[in-house]
């Protein structure tokens, strides 16, 4: 089965740049719908009306149209697993895909709730694939981008994490025999021309995507805490804001503190996320579930919208 989310929508360019790309404009409507998906019907696994997803994924921008595509995508990828009920058609997050988001969700997570202590040593991962062999070699940077790596040269991956035997498992599944695994302490060389381990990630840019989060997500505090952000806004809002902080985890995999400048945003990015998350939740589950209701037979269940706190202790999959 394929990922749920696709590494392109952050790094569309990876084949042909070391620096972090430009985020795509406007909303990815596959993107949008996994995440629809997963922040309400994760737990259950609920069927929702093919009818209620476009809707919601029109209230959040997406065109009709586009709704369509990008279910009928996801259906074919084997993210959602569809069923028909006469004339009606409903979905639901695949088993599969859904043991998934749940561990992304604490990855995602896990990623802003504090400074681990680092020891110093790096995960370097060398591989070597033929040029005709394009496929592959793109299934496998973007499995090493979805694991925190970044390219510091062209061949060679560096991420400041231990590789994990369930990580180790999954690239050799995509490219066996071809990896080259070590651990190293970086030595510097004085004068001598180097390229340091961080330039992997273009630190300056990382920083500028936390602050336009930031700068445009605080507004919104006082409306929600004064309870003024209700039905489709506060699901949209909602969706948007998940949507979009996940892709953090990738662009700063938990990178060590003290090799990143002081006042680094990441916390400040992480407790803004939570409080709109949150205080979205009952807003926008209850709206969800009108929408269901709406375009299906009979009252809609199933639908539960969890907190930061439960996606990070890992949400039980029906």
């Amino acid at each position: 089965m394929a990922d749920p989310f696709d590494i392109e929508e952050i790094f569309p360019d990876d084949d042909a740049a070391v620096r972090l790309p430009r985020r795509q404009s406007g909303p990815a409507p596959q993107g949008l719908a996994v995440t629809l998906m997963a922040d309400y019907t994760l737990r259950t696994r609920a069927w929702l009306p093919s009818a209620a997803v476009v809707a919601l994924l029109v209230e959040s921008g997406v065109s009709e149209a586009g709704a369509r595509t990008a279910i009928s995508r996801l259906a074919r990828r084997g993210v959602l697993q569809g069923r028909r009920d006469g004339r009606r058609s409903f979905y639901r997050l695949a088993a599969a895909a859904a043991g998934q988001l749940s561990a992304g969700g604490q990855w995602i997570v896990a990623s802003a709730a504090g400074a681990e202590p680092w020891d110093e040593w790096w995960t370097l991962i060398a591989f070597s694939l033929p040029q005709d062999e394009r496929t592959r070699r793109r299934e496998l940077r973007g499995r090493l981008r979805w694991l925190g790596y970044a390219p510091l040269y062209d061949g060679l991956w560096i991420s400041p994490h231990a590789l994990t035997d369930l990580a180790a498992g999954q690239l050799d599944a995509i490219a066996p025999g071809s990896l080259t695994v070590f651990r190293a302490r970086h030595i510097g060389f004085g004068a001598m021309a180097r390229r340091e381990p961080m330039q992997a990630w273009d630190v300056t840019a990382i920083a500028g995507q936390y602050d336009a989060f930031i700068e445009h997500w605080r507004p919104l505090l006082p409306r929600i805490a004064a309870g003024r952000v209700g039905g489709a806004e506060a699901v949209r809002a909602r969706t948007e804001v998940m949507d979009t902080y996940r892709r953090f985890a990738v662009l700063d995999p938990r990178l060590p503190i003290r090799l990143l400048p002081s006042g680094w945003p990441r916390p400040a990015a992480g407790d803004l996320f939570a409080t709109v998350y949150d205080g979205l939740a009952l807003a926008a589950e209850e709206h969800v579930r009108a929408v269901a209701t709406r375009h299906g037979d009979e009252p809609a269940t199933g639908i539960s919208a969890h907190t930061v706190a439960e996606i990070l202790a890992g949400v039980g999959v029906a």
